[in-house]
This record gives structure tokens, C-alpha cells and sequence, in this order.
């Protein structure tokens, strides 16, 4: 590339986010001037934006974005200068000329020649009515995209796209200006990402301290027990004459035990002020990584307000939309996420709610409809609450259409209560639409809503009164950086539910598990729960208990409802979330790890994933009884394995799989580790990685081959590379096999196992 098409690349992008701030800045205006068409500041940033874009356009070259930005700054001007009042159809054109200049600025979706003479055409007589007839531009309603998420101007492009701002959009001149006094630089969202991943693992390995300080703490008071124990023993032997060597030996044991004493007792208060202090600077370094990616809940609106405004006017009705919490800080991941159930939401308000001018006007309501979206932080969450004063729900419809539906007999449809009833709204296909519109009708209704917000790890709930309107409340975390969850065990091994997912946690009495139909229920708000146990799903050891309680945990996941057996509540917890690497595929029933507080390793259940694994087993015939009493058998001797990796995600992914499958596994974390271990236990196979600090899998292999005790150890290579010279050069080392993580799965892993040394048993 010569140095001019850099130059004229660094331009064009330039133009494309000049364009967006300066689009954002007009549709705001614009849309507040259609309410007041006289408002001299909303009139003077609406020319300036237009003016600036002109002006921007003709620098890199654009003409097709100086005459559509011309053209709007000329109304614009004469609606300044009191020569023209801003009528519907004026606020039309200028927001079709919006969109029109957001296209320009897009290389991807440029408008053609043809549309821009049209739009100056269609200004040319709006702004003198009188001039000669020209080509007019389609009617600006006609050119709505009914079906679209999102009807603000197109993003710019990809590579823009993909870039993060560290502080609010503004006009900018240049990657790095200032705002407010404040500098703001252009960072990678994959930077951010890994910088929060960063932080977050450091705020979690700090925790890892806390145990640590607190053995030692033991090991103090243990000590000053000794050193009591040995005045004791000092006034014992007084009472006895004692040599002069032995006093003196008695002597330089109690001044050594206090030094000891004395310089355990320093080091732990340095210990504990370094544990506080890297606890504080990583919280802080969190916070801080944190705010980085938070965005103002404003930025998911953008083009909400327009969306209103244009379907409002589309179905006849006058529609206004408030929005309270703009500033509300959210992590621009949920922001993403939260764009299409808040459109369907408003649309739905829209379509279903607000009434036409006249039937409001009987029913002694203004004109125009009112829907009012507030958002609020509150106890870590996103608090979002949208209501409109329309109609409400007609719950005799609702009624009549899940007798019609075949969801419930009439009989039991007429006993519902207004809450039961309106759950029905969310499943899936239901919708009191008679016929298919643009906007509605099509059954993809509240249930697509209250998916996308589960899979935020939040909820929503509808409450609603009769003429006076519906509101939707939804709560969804600020980052899906953490996760709040509940900890249990199962088969020994600790495992996180999302809270978002669980109903409700309750101790089963043995009588309250009842046989339906051959298999496992309990009574739950109404109806008959499933039951399954998490140690089944997990492959986990069955645990055996003897008249206690049993620990359900009753998960949910739309329409689909079971109650989980599990060993012991450990308690709610909020997690840092750890990925799985993604070269490892899907794992069955997790979605993610996490870290304890004191450095155990917590895997994430995917709710909808087990789930799916509960009805596969149903399916099947599969699912097993929950024993509620029994002697647990003597278990003959396990086979050990050993495994060694430098990466934590494999390291305890490769644990828990031989684990479920019996094997007692060891692990160490890299080849002078596993060497150690080697040496001073007995192991029935070593599973070890390539690449690794200290010493790699290949001279850990190497060393094992030479040793006369070692040499017919079993020897597993599992390594991210599969290349033949890489397979071949584990195997010449002495690997008897070679498997690549790139294709790992559990089968794999475990079938390899089996080959080399046989089931878990001895």
C-alpha cells in the first residue's frame, strides 16, 4: 500500500467514525425537534452536525455526502432562521437523510447514485414547495425495515467494528484526542477481554493466600503450645539434680523454640499485610479492567427511540418513549446481548399495547401512548423495567386461546389465576394474534425474549393491569465476567448452578419421593418434579446415605423443569469465570470453570446442556434410581495415574474425566513436577504434555526410559501439536501413544486409557 492509500484508508476511517457520532447526535435532535420543532439548541446541533459532516465529506473525497449533508444544513438553516417550521414530513426527510449519510460513510452498503439524486430531489421540494416536480424518493415509511433488531444508521465497518472505546463516543479527529479533558485511545475488544481475564484470575489467585496464612497461623499456636510444653518440662526437671550439659541443652531448645517463635510470629503479620495488600491492589486492578468494558446503558439505545417513533407512525399511533438510568454503567457484552429482547419488548408495547389516537381518546387517555424504559443498579444486577399505559393483556383472550391451543382443558383454563395466565405468554409459539402482520403474529413472541435474557443469566417477569398498561421486569448481571451460583458436591468434587437457573434448593424427606410412571418425582408448586441425580449426569461416584436428607437443587430452563440430587449445599458464591480453552471443545454439562476462595477448582454447569443430557437418558431408558440406602462395598485397590500439564483448564479437565471413571489421578504442573512425583509414588500410567516449563514431556519421558524402575511405565502424549514429526518424536522418546488435543474428546482420552492399562480396578 503507497503511502497516499494509507493516508486515504486513515481518512476514509476517520470520515466513518465522524459519521457515527455525528449521525447519533442528529437522530437524537432530530426526534427531540419533532416534539418542539422550535428548540434553537436541538435546531443549532443539528446544523452544526450536518455542517460538520459536509465538511468532513468534501475533505476525503465523498460528493455524494457533501450533498446530502448540504442539502439537510439548508432546512436545517431556514428552520434557524424562522423560514420554515419543521413539520412530520420534514423530520422524515432529515432522518432518511441520516441513514442515507450513515450508508455513505459505509463502504459495504453505499447507496447508489441514483438514491442520492432522489433524496436532494425529495429536500429540494420540501424545502420550496413551488419548484418544478423532480424524481421523489419513496416515502420514507415504506423504506422501515419492520422485521430488522435495529433501525438505528448501520455500524461502521469491520474494522472499525471490532474496536472498543475506552470513554464515551465523541467527534473525533484523530485515535487519540481528548474529551472533557479526559485523553481516549482506541483498544481491541480482544485486549480487553484478555486484560479482564488477566485481572480476574489475579483477584482469584490472591484468595489463594488466605488458607495459606491460615495453616501458618496453626503452625504458630502449635508452636507456642511446644514452647509451653517445654517450661513445663523445665519445672519437672528442677526437681531433679540434672547435669550441667543438660541444663544448658534444655536451655538452647527453649531459646531456639523462641526465636523460632518470634520470627514465625513477624513473618505471619508480613504475610498478612501482603495478603491484604495484593487482595486490594488486585480488586482494584479489576474494578478498574472492569470499567473498561462498561458502556453506558445509552449506547444500547441509540436507535430505540427512532424505532418507536417510526412503527408508532407506521401503525397510526402516536407513540413517545422515556427512558430513565442513561447513564446506568453495564459491561458492553450484556449491552450486545440486551438489544433484541429490548426491541421485541418495544415493539411488542408498540404493536399490542398502545392504542390508536381515537381509542384513547375514549377511553379518556391523551392522545399519544407513553412507554417509559428505566434501568438501575441494584445488588450487583442490571434492574431494567419497561411499562406502557396501553391496553394491558386480555386475559380473558389469553384464556380462551389456550383452550383453543389445546394447552389446558377449559375446565382447569377458567381456575387460572391472572400469574398462571400470563406465563402463558411466554411459551414457546403462543401468540393472541389472529393474523400474521409485519410486526407480530408470528408465534416467535415473549419465549424468545425470555431465552436470550436466561442466557444473560437473568430473569424477567410481566405484571400488568387491565386499560392502564404492562411492565416488564428484568434483571440480568452488569458482566458476564462473574457469575453468582450456587456451590454443591457431588461425588466428592465441588460444582456451581448460575442462580439464574434455580427455582429453589429444599432437603427431600424419603417419603416425599414418590414412583410415577417407573420413574422418580417429588411435588413442586402444583405438579410432579422430576428427579435426577447430579452424580449420574456428572459421572461422578454415587454417594450412600442412610436415612438422611436428601439436597435437591430444582433447576429450570424455559419450559423445562427437574429437581437435582446432590451430596451438600456448599453455598452461593460469586465466581470469577474462567473459560475452558476453547481447543477443547464442547464439555458435556459445563459451560465454564471458576476458583474457590481457597484455590480449589470449581467447574460451571451449562443448565441447558444437562438439561438436554436428562431427557437423552429419559429418552434412552437410561436414568438411574436415587439409592437412598444401601452398604457401600469394599472397593478393591484403584489404578493411579498421573497427569502432568503446565495449563490448569487441561490439567483439571483430564483429573476429572479419569476420575469419573474411577481412576485415582494425581497431577503435576510441569516435567520436573512430574518427575518428583515419578520418583517417590507408584503410578499405573503417565499422561503428559510436550511444552511445559522446567522440562518438557519429551525429556521427562526421556529421563523416565532410563530409569529401571520407571522404564515400562505406560506413557500417554497428549499435545496441541499433531504434526507427524511432532507424533513421531514423542514416540521415539518412548510415548507408547500420541493423542492431539486439537481432536480431544472424552471418548478419546479414555478409550486411549483403557488400551494402555485397562478399567479402573486392579
Amino acid at each position: 500500500m503507497t503511502p497516499e492509500q494509507m493516508r486515504d484508508a486513515s481518512l476514509l476511517e476517520l470520515f466513518s467514525l465522524e459519521a457515527e457520532a455525528q449521525t447519533q447526535v442528529l437522530s437524537s435532535g432530530l426526534l427531540a425537534l419533532e416534539r418542539n420543532p422550535t428548540q434553537a439548541d436541538q435546531l443549532e446541533s443539528c446544523m452544526r452536525a450536518a455542517h460538520s459532516l459536509k465538511g468532513a465529506a468534501r475533505i476525503v473525497g465523498i460528493d455524494s455526502g457533501v450533498s446530502v449533508a448540504h442539502v439537510m444544513e439548508d432546512c436545517l438553516v431556514s428552520a434557524q432562521e424562522g423560514r420554515l417550521l419543521l413539520r412530520p414530513e420534514h423530520i422524515d426527510a432529515l432522518l432518511q437523510g441520516t441513514d442515507l449519510l450513515m450508508r455513505i460513510a459505509t463502504p459495504a452498503s453505499a447507496p447508489q447514485p441514483s438514491d442520492i439524486d432522489a433524496y436532494v430531489a425529495l429536500m429540494g421540494q420540501l424545502l420550496d414547495p413551488s419548484s418544478p416536480s423532480a424524481p421523489i424518493a419513496a416515502p420514507v415509511m415504506a423504506e422501515l425495515q419492520l422485521e430488522a433488531p435495529r433501525l438505528q444508521p448501520t455500524p461502521p465497518a469491520p474494522a472499525i467494528e471490532a474496536l472498543a472505546e475506552v470513554s464515551e463516543p465523541a467527534p473525533r479527529k484523530s485515535k487519540r484526542t481528548t474529551e472533557g479533558g479526559e485523553r481516549v485511545l482506541r483498544v481491541t475488544a480482544e485486549r480487553l477481554n484478555s486484560l479482564l481475564d488477566l485481572s480476574s484470575k489475579s483477584l482469584v489467585e490472591t484468595q489463594r493466600l488466605k488458607p495459606h496464612l491460615a495453616t501458618m497461623q496453626r503452625l504458630k499456636r502449635m508452636q507456642n503450645n511446644g514452647l509451653r510444653a517445654l517450661e513445663n518440662l523445665n519445672v519437672h526437671l528442677k526437681e531433679h539434680a540434672l547435669s550441667l550439659e543438660a541444663l544448658e541443652a534444655l536451655e538452647d531448645a527453649r531459646r531456639l523454640l523462641a526465636e523460632s517463635q518470634q520470627l514465625l510470629s513477624e513473618k505471619n503479620a508480613e504475610l498478612d499485610e501482603f495478603a491484604w495488600q495484593a487482595s486490594q491492589r488486585a480488586q482494584v486492578l479489576y474494578d478498574t479492567a472492569l470499567a473498561c468494558r462498561m458502556r453506558p446503558f445509552a449506547d444500547v439505545l441509540s436507535g430505540q427511540v427512532r424505532m418507536v417513533r417510526d412503527l408508532g407512525r407506521s401503525l397510526g399511533k402516536q407513540v413517545r418513549l422515556e427512558i430513565e438510568g442513561e447513564k446506568t454503567q453495564v459491561d458492553r457484552d450484556v449491552l450486545e446481548k440486551l438489544e433484541a429482547p429490548l426491541t421485541h419488548l418495544l415493539r411488542n408495547a408498540v404493536d399490542h399495547g398502545i392504542e390508536t389516537p381515537q381509542q384513547r381518546l375514549l377511553q379518556g387517555k391523551p392522545e399519544e401512548g407513553l412507554i417509559r424504559l428505566r434501568a438501575s443498579h441494584q445488588a450487583g444486577l442490571l434492574v431494567l423495567e419497561l411499562s406502557d399505559d396501553g391496553n394491558g393483556v386480555d386475559l380473558e383472550k389469553v384464556r380462551r386461546s389456550i383452550v383453543e391451543r389445546q394447552l389446558s382443558p377449559a375446565e382447569t383454563a377458567a381456575q387460572l389465576s391472572e400469574e398462571e395466565l400470563l406465563t402463558f405468554l411466554f411459551l414457546p409459539g403462543f401468540s393472541l394474534r389472529d393474523t400474521v402482520t409485519e410486526v407480530s403474529g408470528r408465534g416467535v413472541g415473549l419465549d424468545a425474549v425470555q431465552h436470550m435474557v436466561r442466557q444473560l443469566r437473568g430473569a424477567v417477569v410481566l405484571e400488568q393491569t387491565a386499560g392502564e398498561g404492562s411492565r416488564f421486569h428484568l434483571e440480568v448481571p452488569l458482566t458476564l465476567s462473574v457469575v453468582r451460583s450456587l456451590v454443591v458436591e457431588v461425588g466428592e468434587e465441588a460444582y456451581a448452578f448460575p442462580l439464574a437457573h434455580i427455582e429453589r434448593m429444599c432437603d427431600l424427606e424419603p417419603e416425599d419421593i414418590v414412583q410415577v410412571e417407573g420413574r422418580q418425582h417429588f411435588w413442586h408448586e402444583g405438579q410432579h418434579v422430576g428427579l435426577v441425580a447430579a452424580s449420574q449426569l456428572l459421572n461422578r461416584p454415587a454417594s450412600q446415605s442412610s436415612g438422611e436428607t436428601l439436597k435437591v437443587v430444582v433447576i429450570r430452563e424455559r419450559d423445562a423443569i427437574y429437581g437435582v440430587a446432590v451430596e451438600r449445599f456448599i453455598g452461593e458464591r460469586t465466581l470469577v469465570v474462567l473459560p475452558l480453552d476453547e481447543r477443547l471443545g464442547k464439555v458435556q454439562d459445563i459451560s465454564a470453570g471458576a476458583l474457590l476462595d481457597d484455590g480449589s477448582v470449581v467447574l460451571i454447569v451449562d443448565v441447558e446442556d444437562m438439561l438436554r443430557s436428562v431427557d437423552k437418558l429419559l429418552n434412552t431408558g437410561r436414568l438411574e434410581r436415587i439409592a437412598r440406602h444401601g452398604n457401600q462395598a469394599v472397593e478393591a485397590a484403584r489404578k493411579r495415574v498421573l497427569v502432568v500439564d503446565d495449563s490448569l483448564t487441561v490439567r483439571e479437565l483430564q483429573r476429572k474425566l479419569l476420575l469419573n471413571r474411577g481412576y485415582d489421578v494425581a497431577v503435576a504442573v510441569d516435567g520436573m513436577d512430574g518427575w518428583n512425583a515419578l520418583r517417590s509414588e507408584d503410578f499405573d500410567l503417565l499422561i503428559t504434555d510436550i511444552d511445559m516449563p522446567r522440562m518438557d514431556g519429551i525429556e521427562l519421558v526421556t529421563l523416565l526410559r532410563r530409569d529401571n524402575r520407571l522404564q515400562s511405565l505406560p506413557v500417554m502424549v497428549v499435545s496441541y501439536k499433531d504434526r507427524e514429526e511432532d507424533r513421531r518424536r514423542g514416540l521415539d522418546a518412548g510415548a507408547d501413544y500420541y493423542l492431539a488435543k486439537a481432536s480431544f474428546h472424552d471418548d478419546a482420552l479414555l478409550d486411549a486409557v483403557v488400551e494402555l492399562i485397562g478399567g479402573a480396578r486392579a
